[in-house]
Formats: structure tokens, C-alpha cells, sequence
């Protein structure tokens, strides 16, 4: 190579380096920031795991499932839809009469008694129950009714007596046993002998 050359290859390489560093200037500049508002991610603790919980395993080693919900319970019928309940009807006890004193002639005794003295007794019906709580309460022992005449026997001749005043004239009693003609309307004349025939039993 001649001298006269070297002038000419020297300008060459100055203008490559200049080339060289203007590109080299541009890629050194930082990139600027896109305007707007910049969207973050979701924070890791806030937002739901899309991967479901890991169930422990069992004692046998497998994962057991998880408990479903209990069914809610049904709530009872009201009283009134299950209709009326029906009651057993109580049976009444027994009435228990006071015994009539001893000696005392029964009321079936004193009305066989008139029966064989001839005298009327029709349609004898034993009314026991009436000297009970449930009758008339009247404390007696024994009632027998007739269309003539009602007789009853109490348990002593103070009660006797005293149910005999209490219904004066239209009454009889001998001890514990009491003639009674309220109901038969009896006349005067005809009660004399029911009476004699009481005051003959023993």
C-alpha cells in the first residue's frame, strides 16, 4: 500500500465508529413507562385457592369425604291437625250402701211380708242406688219402691228418725225401717195396715 492511501482508510474507519455509536446510543435509552393507571395482581392471600383444600386422611390412611349438611328436622303437626284425641269413658266405682243394723228386717222382707197380708205392692223395683252420692244421698241401705208404698232401711234409727221428720204425716217408722207414701199417694185408711204389718215382723 502506498502512503497516498492511508488518508482515505483513516476517514473510513472514523465514519464506522460514528455509525457504530449512534446506534449504540438509542438502545442505551431506558424504554418509557406506559401512561395510565397500572393494574396489580391479586394479592396471594386475598383471592380463593382454585385448588380445594387437601382432606386429612383417616386412620385406615384414605381421605375421607366431607361431612354433608344435617337434613333439617321436620317440625311436628300441629294439635289441631291430628284431630280430636278420644278419651277412654271412666267407669264410675261401684256405689258402696251402709250396711242395714242387724236384727233390722231387709226392705225385700218387709214388702214380701205386706204381699202376704194381702196388701197391694205393685211394680216393686229396687231403687238402692238413690240412698248413694250419685241419688238422692239420702245415707240408707235399702229401697224398694211400689205404686202403694216406698220402703227404706237405714243403717240406724237416728237417721231413720230423722228422714221420718223430715217428711212428717206422709211417713211411718218402726226402728230402722221407714214407710214412706209421698210417691203412692196412699190413703190414710190403707196405710194403718202396711203399718200393722211392719210393726208384726220380728
Amino acid at each position: 500500500m502506498t502512503v497516498r492511501s492511508l488518508p482515505a482508510v483513516g476517514a473510513l474507519l472514523v465514519a464506522v465508529a460514528l455509525a457504530a455509536g449512534c446506534g449504540s446510543g438509542d438502545a442505551d435509552q431506558p424504554t418509557a413507562a406506559p401512561s395510565g393507571p397500572s393494574v396489580s395482581a391479586p394479592a396471594a392471600s386475598g383471592s380463593p385457592s382454585a385448588t380445594p383444600p387437601a382432606i386429612p386422611p383417616t386412620a385406615g390412611g384414605a381421605a375421607s369425604p366431607p361431612a354433608s349438611p344435617p337434613a333439617p328436622a321436620t317440625p311436628a303437626p300441629p294439635a289441631e291437625a291430628q284431630g280430636p284425641t278420644q278419651r277412654r269413658r271412666a267407669t264410675p266405682p261401684p256405689v258402696v250402701l251402709p250396711q242395714r243394723p242387724a236384727g233390722a228386717p231387709g226392705a225385700k222382707q218387709v214388702v214380701d211380708a205386706f204381699k202376704a197380708a194381702g196388701l197391694k205392692v205393685p211394680h216393686a223395683k229396687d231403687r238402692s242406688v238413690d240412698c248413694g252420692p250419685d241419688g238422692l244421698g239420702l245415707g240408707c241401705s235399702e229401697v224398694i219402691a211400689t205404686d202403694t208404698v216406698t220402703v227404706y232401711v237405714f243403717p240406724d234409727e237416728i237417721s231413720a228418725g230423722d228422714i221420718a221428720e223430715t217428711w212428717g204425716g206422709q211417713s211411718y217408722r218402726r226402728g230402722a225401717v221407714v214407710l214412706n207414701y209421698l210417691e203412692a199417694k196412699t190413703p190414710a185408711a190403707e196405710r194403718a195396715r202396711y203399718e200393722r204389718v211392719l210393726n208384726a215382723l220380728r
